[in-house]
């Protein structure tokens, strides 16, 4: 057995794979693509679906990858136990109806016992009962002893309808020294003893909603191993979190808080989390998710929170989790260099959460310690839902971090009262979840991708297939809606954040209305329409017409889009990154990485920039080179977009090179104009610009200078003068409102003392209700201030008419008249019932509002009646 480095390890499997003629793929994004079935990406295979299901077709029947993924089901346990993470890494080879059993255990042996030195005595092997065939693909051909071949009932994979098969498993013996000491260990234990580090899934059946299975046309192949795992075990760590994945975090948060890692259970438990969630949150971060309070940012905003209480557990008080960033990008920057490119922008995110929930922390933890001292003083072990949803919604606490902390207690959350009291968030979450509806993919098995053709230049194309509502159909009728394959196709596919083009399809038969080209996961271009009239069908030779006009406004947005990009870098800083972006014919929109607004000068200054270079009619080149050679050229890759090994680079001199398969213009010149129309926040350290160019840009800027003449027409003056008439206009209207309070003002204080003519004295209290002129609320109040003011003891109700369908209350008493049984907001709430309204306050000063002011006498006797009863 050999030492490996996790690195070198993960090489080792990608450059094993390769030989044996699988094409190797970067890891995908953890944010899953047209899979809204998924949270996050959590195995190896989750990207390939459509593949396994053999709707679609492969890039290569063979493919290999190291997969970034995120599982969280079990993030109690991250920590407490060697082998749980909510990041790890998949290792894994697939073959979509290539190889099949033999090959792939053949290779996973190789792999193991040659190339990794793991000694064969070492090694056990799981099959499903009756699976004969591996079994004896093991036996015979790999010369596994029957002994060590364990045939396990549960080593079968299937999720739901659809393709499955058995399991066959590779564990290692880790020695007794890592067993439970009983005499039953063996394959399947819970000790640490007997390690999985191998899972092959042989998919051969098919099955279907009654539970029947079919053997599959193409079989299938899914492999993964644990890199963490294989790792502990070449390193001969007793846990993954020892290995150099994970633990050079762990030695920076015993660092900082000046615990040592061994010193006790608790505490190693903490730097675990720690490590752990620090992997996860770089990671995530730098795969365009954000900490929030719904779907995956809530995951990255619950696994930063719970790292933060860990490191309070640790004693850690300052920000830490943010230097915790720069230890995971120095690990992972040979795998992926990403980190290293967003590392600023990852730690600013991370420091923007950090502090936020720092600050209210304590006072958090404060609070619930209360609530648990209280439960123990009265034999209690469940926390109210109530308290703890006052913890999430006043101090941002996950539900999932009180009842962990009350667990430590052994007490838990009351989590059915807590769900109800949640019950508002939850129906805004599951609206938001209906908004996304699934992408249906038809069965597209047997379409041949390799001689679909998109050229801007098509003018004749063959209907190959079309669908409607998921289901292939042979034909579409007038004012029906369908998505259509053709075998070559001049429509761009939505992709960049680009929309995709429409246009027109005209066949034999009839007209079809392109609204939007997209792309299936393998690359297949799609368009969906309607049928404007008469019938479109499967086999028709068809006339393409993209609404060039609409192409070509979109492609001066594009082009305007990278150079706004390397604007804001120039202006604001290289920590800018695109955080997402929209390009469409009739503005752009540009979401970046950065954490205070963009001022009004440096909006110009960005403007300027854009408009000089397309002032200077500099020629856009695009060239499509290897990845390598766009590093070299110093391109830049786009936000969520998907790179193969040759790329398409669109260079615009030196001002910008980036990665990118979106149309654009043949010179800046063609842009004509660009003018930025807002900024604003989108997320915590995300802005957003919005822009237009061209002819949009030009429509702006008209109807800006209509609404400037409007104005000054308005105001009686001429354009250019139209900021000093309008000065001069509200220093007039600031001398007459001053003029107009001193008025009001001596009118309250006239219908002040009129009021005290209807001065009634109740049981020693001064009581007076009445009506005055004073519509709004403030008024009214500073009326009701004047008449308390004059009372040694007293109370006064006043109400006033706003409009013909509002009427306002406010009472006010004195300490006296309090003592005396005086309640204010009792008063005006029945007076306010009365008037069809409602409202309340302090025993000392209340306020209300009703509907019907023709009510008001009514209102003001009945508020004259509570006030006789009150008093004592």
């Amino acid at each position: 057995m050999i030492y490996m480095s996790g690195n070198q390890l993960r090489q080792k499997f990608l450059d094993f794979f390769a030989s044996k003629n699988h094409l190797i793929l970067p890891s995908y994004s953890l944010v899953p693509e047209n899979d809204p079935t998924l949270l996050m990406i959590g195995a190896g295979m989750a990207p390939f679906k459509p593949f396994f299901t053999g709707k679609l077709k492969p890039p290569h029947p063979r493919i290999s990858t190291s997969q970034k993924c995120v599982r969280t089901g079990d993030i109690e346990n991250v920590g407490r136990t060697a082998r749980h993470h909510t990041f790890f890494e998949m290792l894994g080879n697939f073959s979509f109806g290539d190889y099949f059993k033999r090959e792939a255990i053949t290779w996973a042996w190789e792999f193991i016992t040659v190339h990794l030195e793991i000694p064969v005595e070492k090694l056990w092997v799981t099959t499903y009962p009756t699976d004969d065939e591996a079994f004896e693909i093991w036996e015979k051909e790999i010369g596994v002893s029957p002994s060590r071949i364990i045939k396990m009932e549960d080593n079968f994979w299937e999720i739901g309808p659809g393709p499955c098969g058995p399991c066959s498993e590779i564990y290692v013996d880790l020695g007794e020294e890592r067993g439970c000491g009983s005499p039953d260990c063996a394959i399947g234990c819970d000790c640490d003893r007997y390690l999985e580090i191998w899972n092959l899934v042989f998919t051969q059946f098919d099955r279907d909603e009654e539970g029947n299975y079919k053997p599959l046309e193409k079989k299938n192949i899914d492999t993964g191993a644990g890199l963490e795992r294989i790792a502990s075990v070449l390193q001969n760590k007793k846990s993954n979190f020892e290995t150099d994945l994970l633990f050079p975090i762990i030695e920076y948060a015993a660092s900082i808080s000046g615990v040592g890692y061994g010193n006790s259970s608790n505490s190693d438990v903490s730097m675990k989390v720690i490590a752990d969630h620090a992997r996860s949150m770089t990671v995530m971060i730098s795969d365009g998710i954000l900490p929030s309070n719904e779907g995956r940012g809530y995951v990255l905003r619950r696994i930063i929170r719970r790292a933060i209480r860990h490191g309070r557990l640790l004693g850690i008080e300052k920000t830490f989790l943010v230097n915790a960033v720069d230890v995971v990008v120095n690990m992972f920057a040979e795998p992926y260099p990403e980190l290293q490119q967003k590392k600023e922008y990852i730690r600013k995110v991370v420091q923007l959460e950090e502090e936020r929930f720092q600050a209210t922390l304590a006072q958090g933890i404060e609070l619930l310690n209360k609530h648990i001292k209280e439960l123990e003083q009265n034999n209690q072990k469940i926390l109210s839902g109530a308290s703890a949803f006052k913890l999430y919604d006043t101090f941002g606490f996950p539900w999932e971090l009180t009842a962990e902390i009350l667990s430590e207690y052994g007490m838990e959350l009351d989590k059915l009262s807590f769900d109800q009291a949640m019950n508002e968030q939850r129906e805004r979450a599951r609206a938001a979840r209906q908004e996304n509806e699934r992408v249906s993919i038809p069965d597209l098995t047997g379409l041949e991708t390799e001689n679909l053709v998109y050229n801007t230049k098509t003018e004749k194309a063959s209907v190959i297939r079309m669908w409607k509502g998921g289901q292939l159909v042979d034909e579409a009728h007038d004012g029906e809606e369908a998505s259509v394959i053709f075998d070559a196709t001049a429509f761009y596919a939505e992709g960049g954040g680009q929309v995709g083009d429409s246009g027109l399809v005209e066949g034999p038969l009839g007209k079809m209305s392109i609204t939007s080209a997209k792309k299936l996961p393998n690359g297949t271009i799609y368009h969906i329409g309607y049928i404007e009239e008469g019938i479109i069908k499967v086999g028709d030779t068809v006339k393409l017409a993209v609404d060039t006009g609409r192409r070509i406004a979109t492609a001066r947005n594009h082009t305007a889009t990278h150079l706004l990009h390397s604007a804001m870098k120039n202006v604001l800083g290289s920590h800018v990154n695109q955080a997402g972006s929209s390009v469409g014919p009739d503005r752009l929109r540009f979401d970046f990485s950065h954490f205070t607004p963009v001022t009004d000068e440096q909006l110009l200054e960005i403007e300027e920039y854009v408009n000089n270079i397309i002032f200077e009619s500099i020629p856009v080149n695009i060239m499509e080179v290897s990845q390598d050679e766009a590093k070299k050229i110093g391109a830049t890759a786009l936000f969520g977009e998907k790179y193969g090994e040759i790329v398409r680079v669109v260079c615009v001199d030196e001002c910008s090179k980036e990665l990118c398969g979106g149309t654009h213009v043949a010179n800046t010149a063609e842009i004509g104009l660009f003018k930025i129309i807002s900024e604003s926040g989108v997320a915590s350290g995300v802005r957003r610009i919005e822009a237009v160019t061209g002819r949009g840009a030009i429509n702006y800027l008209n109807n800006r200078e209509k609404l400037l003449i409007d104005a000054a027409d308005a105001i009686k003056t001429r354009p250019e003068e139209i900021v000093s008439r309008v000065e001069s206009l509200l220093n007039n209207v600031k001398e007459l409102e001053l003029s107009l309070n001193e008025s009001n003002a001596k009118l309250a204080k006239i219908e002040v003392q009129k009021l005290f003519d209807t001065l009634q004295v109740v049981n020693g209290v001064q009581v007076i209700t009445g009506v005055v002129s004073s519509g709004d609320m403030d008024s009214l109040r500073a009326a009701a201030d004047l008449v308390r003011d004059k009372f040694e003891c007293g109370v006064v109700v006043l109400a006033a008419a706003s409009g013909s369908d509002k009427v306002n209350f406010v009472a006010m008493a004195t300490k006296q008249a309090v003592a005396k049984g005086i309640h204010s907001g009792n008063i005006v709430k029945e007076a306010a019932k009365v008037a069809g309204g409602g409202g309340g306050g302090r025993p000392d000063m209340a306020q209300a509002g009703g509907k019907n002011p023709s009510a008001i006498n009514q209102a003001l006797s009945a508020a004259f009646d509570v006030i006789t009863n009150q008093i004592k």
